[in-house]
């Protein structure tokens, strides 16, 4: 059972990076305010919202995985690109599959579209990668992204060296360079991929979750309090102005009022307009704009490598890692953004007289940016409850003629990527299925001016509902190729801000 608050200065909603974010810059800079922090699922790992490839035992950390599922806990789950190969629908580790509606009849839909519930949310189990966004990517109106995004580095704990021992690192950057390079300005050409990890003096990556962006001196904050297995099923609104949260404790079934003078919703980009949704806050722009990256992914063996030496043997036995992380960033020519990394086994059997030097198996993987359409839209039912009880979801979602062109032009790129980097392995790329990259954007869509088609403004601060803001992968409002979180967090440091400058007046 647990103890809510009557009241509070900020409430969140998610325990995500950006919920974090919020909770981290408003200890910061307004030290005096309250906070209460919700999130649905259990902690799964310690701080709460480590990642959970930091549990060093193999057992523990799947059981972390699982209580992450959420309603899908229990189900088959296949690391990609298995489940291409399979042709099955299945979800990955720590993560649950939308049950029905994720398909229309008709359309492309989103088969895989995936959540998880936990303490951290999808970042207990993310990748890490934090490439910057460029070209169109950008966002025009936000003036001081480049500031945003240096703290955003910041709290997520951005490194682009923690692989730089890897013997092949080197190595592939050269050879994708030799493809890619030519004609690109500096920041696009090919180089390490910024990762939100760092090595421990005992060679040990470390992984950053929600508990990174948090640090300690958020969870040393008094007035800060996390708050898991809580479902808030509903922000309260009084002439125009948030007031509050309605919170279902999952562990008796109760619900809390918690009064609060600001609320922000950073549960991810499908749940966030779920939660307005059914608030009775449903702007023409909320759940439309739905965009997810298209997939593609490949590999490729190295060629001319040698087999590590005994001192790349971790003491466990295991290998150190070979290839390191390598980014391929967007631009408006070619695009598509590239994560080429080290892959602990081939996708495809290879015969048995055909070794592989251990940690010579590169992933390549080119994630395509997404035609825009109003259409493409996340819908709520007034009727239909999801398993939260909550109002259940259904996806509209249609691949464009132009779509189509960029997937087939990140196909032919992704072949001559694998066969830079050595001997491509299986006849073509494999394209995954839609909703498989987990980065769910434009729901909650940014706008510079209220013009119908955004939800909230440059500070993340709802059209129309003073003192509710919106975070998360939701909000950002361009085509993106490249992984969401730096952006959203630089997004999420930004109204942050805002809310602590006014707290400061309180």
């Amino acid at each position: 059972m647990n103890a809510y608050p009557a009241s509070v200065d900020v409430a969140i909603v998610g325990s995500g990076p950006t919920g974090a974010t919020y909770a981290r810059i408003l200890t910061e800079r307004a030290p005096h305010a309250t906070i209460a922090m919700f999130e649905v699922g259990p902690t799964v790992s310690q701080p709460p919202g480590a990642h959970v490839k930091n549990i060093e035992d193999a057992e523990q950390r799947t059981h972390a995985q699982r209580r992450s599922e959420g309603p899908g806990a229990g189900s088959a789950t296949v690391n990609s690109p298995g489940a291409v190969r399979s042709g099955e629908r299945r979800a990955r580790p720590g993560t649950y599959l939308l049950a029905d509606g994720f398909q229309a009849d008709g359309e492309d839909g989103l088969p895989v579209v995936a959540f998880s519930s936990n303490v951290g949310g999808m970042a207990a189990h993310w990748t890490g990668a934090c490439p910057r966004p460029g070209g169109s990517e950008r966002i025009g109106f936000i003036p001081d992204m480049d500031e945003l995004l240096d703290d955003a580095d910041r709290l997520l704990g951005v490194t682009t060296d923690a692989f730089d021992a890897a013997p092949f690192t080197s190595l592939v950057r050269e050879r994708l360079a030799a493809v890619v390079d030519e004609g690109r300005d500096e920041a696009a050409r090919v180089q390490r991929m910024p990762l939100a990890v760092h090595r421990r003096e005992d060679g040990r990556l470390v992984w950053s979750g929600s508990d990174v962006v948090l640090g300690d001196v958020t969870r040393s904050n008094p007035g800060f309090s996390l708050f898991d297995e809580s479902l808030v099923t509903r922000v309260l609104v009084e002439d125009g102005r948030a007031a509050g949260v309605v919170v279902r404790d999952l562990s008796t079934g109760d619900e809390h009022e918690i009064r609060a003078r600001v609320v922000v919703v950073a549960a991810d980009a499908l749940r966030t307009p779920q939660v307005l949704w059914a608030s009775g806050i449903r702007p023409a722009a909320l759940g439309r704009m739905l965009n997810d990256q298209s997939q593609v992914v490949y590999a490729a063996r190295l060629r001319d490598v040698d087999p590590p030496r005994e001192d790349q043997i971790a003491a466990s036995g295991a290998l150190s890692e070979q290839s390191g992380v390598s980014w391929v960033p967007f631009t408006d020519d070619m695009p598509f953004h590239g994560q080429i990394m080290q892959l602990d086994a081939s996708p495809v059997p290879l015969a048995d007289d055909d070794p592989v030097v251990p940690g010579s198996i590169v992933g390549l993987g080119l994630f395509c940016v997404k035609d825009l359409q109003w259409d493409d839209r996340v819908e709520f039912s007034d009727s239909e409850l999801d398993s939260y009880g909550m109002p259940a979801m259904r996806v509209h979602y249609r691949l464009t003629d132009r779509d189509h062109d960029v997937l087939d032009r990140a196909r032919a790129q992704i072949v001559e990527l694998a066969r830079a980097v050595g001997e491509p392995i299986g006849e073509h790329p494999f394209t995954m299925p839609l909703g498989a990259s987990l980065h769910y954007q434009g729901t909650t869509r940014m706008g510079e001016t209220e013009d119908g088609r955004s939800v909230c403004g440059p500070d993340s601060e709802v059209w129309g509902v003073s003192g509710l803001f919106v975070a998360g992968n939701g909000v950002i409002p361009t085509s993106t190729a490249c992984n969401p979180t730096l952006t959203s967090v630089a997004l999420a440091i930004r109204g942050a801000r805002r809310i602590a400058s006014a707290l400061a007046y309180v």
